[in-house]
């Protein structure tokens, strides 16, 4: 099996199935020297654990970091970095019945064709618990990036839809649980209809997809290559790489299809921070689509499903980006140091 690697300067190769021993990552490339803290990484695994809103799967797992290699006296070593988390609330005798059974949306079928073999047990290397190790990669793409901040939000779910992305201003601020923008003063009203929402999707068998925004600021002009390694292609690469994800856009667009150039031209937002493939320096203005879960049904309400995978989602999309920033910024300094 090929397409564990992502990554160029610093790279990332997971490795794991969701009802084996557990889910690893080797992160390679990272700079020697820079500060390491095992609480900031487990609180990055914390906000993509079940849990955390309301309606995800009960699957609880404690999702404890071990860091196998490449970190000494909390500084990196700048040598391969192995984090390996365990699995240990598998209930594998709840997919017995699908061991012969394609699920629609699934890549069950479509594993066999390929491999003729496949770990139907909790979808086994397709699960989406394998985005473990983008986000343990994210964490130390992060430690690269230093003053960059990235935050993903999501804008719309249902019948939720937010008027507008947070200011700059605002990038720092804790949109949690559900990262979605408004108001302070309709925060929390609506953090209970999302939540009464979700819950009304799990109790019926059903699930939700929707859109998130991710904003990268601080981002310097100069990231990404003229031809085939542009960083829009990279990070449509990157998103698209999560399971649930089925679209990518930046800046307006698809809704540059809709405007007259004279117009597009006139704010340079309008392209989302890169021009011509490469970061300009404004901020990044990434958009994506998810697909709702695809377990619905009587198989929903037996199983352990997120009826909205969003909400977890955010920090694998974060991490993402922060290792395809972190790659072209690795690569950037290289080639200035040649210069």
């Amino acid at each position: 099996m090929r397409g564990n690697s992502f990554g160029k300067m610093l790279s990332i190769t997971s490795f794991g199935e969701s009802h084996g021993v557990g889910i690893g990552v080797v992160v390679d490339g990272v700079p020697s020297g820079l500060d390491f803290s095992l609480d900031d990484l487990t609180n990055e695994l914390l906000r993509r654990a079940p849990g955390q809103v309301a309606g995800t799967t009960s699957r609880k797992e404690s999702d404890q970091p071990e860091v196998l290699s490449g970190i000494f006296e909390g500084k990196t070593l700048g040598s391969p970095i192995a984090v390996l988390i365990r699995n240990t609330n598998q209930r594998s005798k709840d997919y017995d019945k699908l061991k012969d059974e394609y699920r629609p949306g699934h890549a069950d079928e479509t594993y066999i064709k390929k491999f003729g073999i496949r770990d139907h047990r909790g979808g086994g290397r397709s699960s989406g618990r394998e985005t473990i190790a983008r986000v343990i990669g994210g964490y130390f793409a992060s430690l690269v990036l230093d003053d960059v901040i990235v935050k993903g939000f999501m804008i719309k779910m249902g019948p939720f839809e937010a008027s507008e992305l947070p200011k700059s201003e605002d990038l720092k601020r804790n949109f949690a649980p559900y990262y979605f923008p408004c108001a302070e003063t309709e925060k929390k009203e609506k953090d209970i209809e999302i939540r009464n929402y979700l819950l009304d999707l799990k109790k019926n068998g059903d699930s939700r997809g929707g859109k998130v925004s991710i904003i990268a600021k601080g981002v310097p002009a100069g990231l990404g290559e003229p031809a085939f390694d542009k960083l829009k292609a990279d990070l449509a690469k990157g998103l698209l790489s999560i399971g649930a994800v089925v679209s990518f856009s930046f800046g307006l667009g698809e809704e540059m299809a809709n405007w007259e150039g004279s117009k597009v031209s006139q704010d340079r937002a309008h392209f989302g921070g890169i021009e011509g493939g490469i970061s300009n320096g404004e901020e990044l203005v990434l958009n994506i689509t998810f697909k709702p879960t695809s377990t619905v049904g009587e198989k929903a309400k037996e199983g352990r499903h997120d009826p909205c995978i969003i909400p977890r989602a955010i920090p694998v999309a974060e991490a993402m980006v922060k290792l395809v920033l972190a790659d072209h910024l690795l690569r950037q300094r290289a080639y200035e140091n040649r210069n």
